[in-house]
């Protein structure tokens, strides 16, 4: 159990790593994108990741 909980840790520390880049990409690196889709793919993907570190992070939960 201690050894999920670490990674639960680690899990939570990424999530919020993502949610820091989908504040600093599309401001500072994708300023000068003026097409859609490169903001479009970056959120696709930062989606996808919070997702799946989601899934890590939970999938041992349990009702009680």
């Amino acid at each position: 159990m201690q050894r999920h909980k670490g990674f639960r840790s680690k899990g939570i520390w990424l999530v919020w790593g993502v949610v820091a880049l989908c504040y600093a990409v599309p401001y500072v690196l994708l300023t000068d994108v003026a097409r859609w889709y490169g903001s479009f793919l970056f959120w696709t993907l930062a989606g996808l990741a919070v997702i799946v570190l989601n899934t890590f992070i939970t999938r041992d939960f349990k009702d009680r």
